[in-house]
């Protein structure tokens, strides 16, 4: 039989990622270290880029389950040696219970699944964060309820989280509103996806309009150090302050998924204040990855 996989949010059903949210909302709120469903498990977790929420929840997530996790970088192991990505799946996975990567290229998630004999999620990649979107939805969930028939806000790059963010639309039926500089929409394909869920707007003011939800991320993603400047002329327009929140409803929400450059894509003022849940929603990379770990190997 073959694995199951969590390489993007499409890879659930509306219901099963219901199921796992709601799990994950019952596990922050029972915390109870003696349910270990995971003893004896192993996962091997690929690092390509350096992590903080991603490394410590899932390796803790194991922990809880009484399970164990191997970090692996490609200093440590043959992968930065040139070795074929499928033949590091099938040995990797031979060894192991499941694996995570956060790597670079998204092909790179999508070969080790083809070839995995074990479940492989998708820890981030340059095109899709949908770890991060469990976060995301079970703290909306927490704080407002179901998010069905909302509206949410994605300002600034059209980066992986936004394309995650269009993703969660399609499968948890709310809409979303995009305010991108041009140069820095969604890829096509994620736009044809998401239809009539997703509406572009030119401004951020105008996408916050009656948003439950605003939601963004750095403006200058790990790797692309070098466009640091030109970033900065191109998303002057679309940093999210008090006149952005204002824009939104009285108890809209505000999240990123950290680290954030206060100053740039978001004010103090706002990431700081009483509207903003990002400690919350960085707390719950634990509880929804516990919740995907036990639907995928339980």
């Amino acid at each position: 039989m073959n694995p199951r996989h969590f390489i993007s949010l499409l890879d659930l059903s509306s219901e099963e990622l219901r199921q796992i949210i709601n799990r994950a909302i019952e596990l922050k709120n029972k915390r109870d270290r003696d349910y270990q469903p995971l003893k004896g498990q192993i996962l091997a977790m690929i690092f390509e880029k350096s992590s903080t929420r991603t490394r410590i929840s899932f390796e803790a997530g194991m922990v809880h389950f009484g399970g164990s996790a191997l970090f692996l970088s490609p200093r440590d192991t043959q992968l930065g040696r040139g070795e074929p990505l499928q033949d590091s799946a099938k040995v990797i996975s031979s060894m192991v219970d499941c694996i995570m990567l956060r790597t670079n290229n998204h092909d790179t998630v999508t070969t080790f699944a083809q070839y995995s004999s074990v479940p492989v999620i998708n820890g981030l990649t340059d095109q899709l964060h949908p770890c991060q979107l469990l976060a995301d939805m079970q703290t909306f969930f927490e704080y407002r309820g179901d998010i069905k028939g909302k509206t949410v806000a994605w300002i600034g790059d059209g980066n992986n989280m936004c394309n995650s963010y269009i993703h969660a639309a399609m499968q948890l039926d709310f809409k979303l509103h995009i305010a991108c500089p041009p140069d820095y929409l969604p890829q096509q394909s994620y736009i044809e996806a998401g239809g009539e869920r997703i509406q572009f707007f030119d401004t951020a003011l105008e996408a916050a309009k009656d948003s439950s939800l605003i939601v963004t991320d750095v403006w200058t993603s790990m790797g692309q150090e070098d466009e640091q400047a030109i970033r900065e002329l191109a998303f002057r327009d679309y940093q999210i302050d008090s006149t952005i929140m204002n824009a939104a409803q009285t108890d809209a929400l505000f999240m990123h998924c950290l680290p954030a450059h206060r100053g740039e894509e978001v004010t103090s003022e706002v990431i700081d204040g009483p509207q903003s849940v990002v400690f919350p929603e960085a707390e719950n990379r634990l509880h929804a990855q516990k919740a995907l770990l036990e639907f995928l190997l339980c």
